[in-house]
């Protein structure tokens, strides 16, 4: 079973707005074992977006587009697919019922002729419910493909998509195939080393593809299986992930799709242990990043920015002598922030940082980059130094994150 996504609107194909809508659609179609072969975007003509519904008609046999089904006058979607499907625009009751419901939920008593225009369907076409807009979606067979026509904001598309998802596993599953994804997430070893660690893996295990994703600054490692035997390829997908974590070790932090905050959030309350942080350059995103995890209160207990030298000293109790000597951005002073950051909240673990994330600040000993990580546990205090190769302020910072949490739950796994 083919599939392809078809995303319409010129602020899509200008670039004005990223296609998220897409990759969404692209990820839900792979997990129900539907093979997406393309992904196309037409700009608002009638004229292309009827040619590329004619076009795509003849060799896929699923499409999801989106976009073009709102009340605005580009809003030309519904009119494009009924002139490809050579039928006539026709007022479906249903849909225009749900669009007045939805309105007087807003406190507005009449519809307008605009948002009426948005109950004009192609005939023939099966109406799908949105819940939360006035888009009406539909679904028509064209040719050989079964059309799927979502609206272009995405909570409206999201919320539609279990629908489509069920028509295609109830009425068009006679030749779906079993996909399976697994993602194997790291951190701390570049793309290049990942690969050349992998580079036997297509002849150990040929009926899976091997994959790479850099989502900086972590490395993500997907394995597809695909077959119509459910248990082989699933058997094989868990022997081609112990293939790969055996090979990667340490830099492995996920192969169920965690994030590092959440895998470090598990193991913490897993062991009933607190954390506390104290951060200079990052200003708090570290912090931000860990308390975007629900249930983060079970075990984050205080988080200081500290980013004055005084602040360090008054707060944390950091050494005057210390920062004289070694300066705010070495490994002494982050030690010593970090058992402040500990000893005040009475946490378990401690994490600290002070860096120059630039794109001033720099030395010829310190350049622009550099980042002190310092750790506090149950029995030591220890830091290391990095220097990152980036020069954009912005990056910098999520990098320093990103490597501090790395540090933090190599410490709580050992622990």
């Amino acid at each position: 079973m083919i599939a392809e996504i078809l995303s319409t609107g010129d602020e899509i194909r200008t670039g004005g707005v990223a296609d998220t809508n897409s990759a969404y659609i692209a990820r839900l179609l792979q997990d129900a074992g539907i093979f997406v072969a393309r992904h196309n975007c037409i700009g608002d003509d009638i004229n292309d977006i009827a040619a590329i519904i004619k076009e795509i008609s003849e060799r896929a046999d699923i499409v999801i587009a989106t976009g073009g089904l709102g009340p605005t006058e580009d809003d030309i979607t519904a009119e494009a697919v009924a002139k490809a499907a050579n039928v006539k625009l026709a007022l479906n009751i249903t849909a225009y019922k749900r669009i007045e419901e939805f309105l007087k939920q807003l406190g507005k008593k009449k519809i307008t002729p605009l948002n009426a225009k948005q109950a004009l369907l192609p005939q023939n076409s099966i109406l799908i419910n949105n819940f939360t807009g006035t888009a009406s979606g539909f679904l028509l067979k064209i040719n050989k493909a079964v059309f799927f026509f979502l609206p272009g904001v995405p909570f409206e598309m999201k919320g539609m998509m279990p629908q489509v998802i069920e028509y295609i596993q109830k009425e068009l599953s006679a030749s779906r195939r079993f996909n399976k994804t697994i993602n194997i997430k790291t951190l701390g070893v570049p793309e290049s080393s990942a690969n050349e660690a992998l580079k036997d893996f297509s002849k150990e295990f040929k009926n899976i593809k091997l994959g790479f994703r850099a989502v900086l600054p972590e490395i993500h490692v997907k394995l597809y299986g695909s077959g119509d035997d459910k248990e082989t390829i699933e058997r094989e997908l868990k022997k081609g992930e112990q293939f790969v974590i055996k090979r990667l070790g340490e830099y492995v932090f996920s192969t169920d799709g965690k994030s590092i905050e959440e895998t470090i959030a598990e193991i913490l309350i897993k062991k009933r242990a607190s954390l506390s942080i104290a951060e200079s350059c990052t200003g708090g995103l570290i912090a931000s990043r860990l308390t975007d995890v629900a249930g983060s209160s079970e075990y984050f207990l205080f988080s200081g920015v500290t980013y004055a030298n005084d602040s360090k000293i008054k707060v944390l109790k950091v050494s005057p002598a210390t920062i004289e000597k070694y300066g705010a951005v070495s490994v002494e002073t982050v030690q010593e922030m970090a058992a402040g950051a500990k000893r005040i909240s009475g946490a378990d673990y401690a994490i600290a940082v002070s860096g120059i994330a630039g794109p001033s600040g720099g030395t010829k000993e310190k350049p622009v980059g550099t980042v002190c990580i310092g750790i506090a546990d149950l029995k030591t205090v220890t830091g290391k130094m990095y220097n990152f190769p980036f020069k954009e302020r912005i990056m910098n910072k999520e990098i320093f994150a990103a490597a501090a949490l790395w540090l933090l739950l190599k410490r709580i796994r050992d622990v």
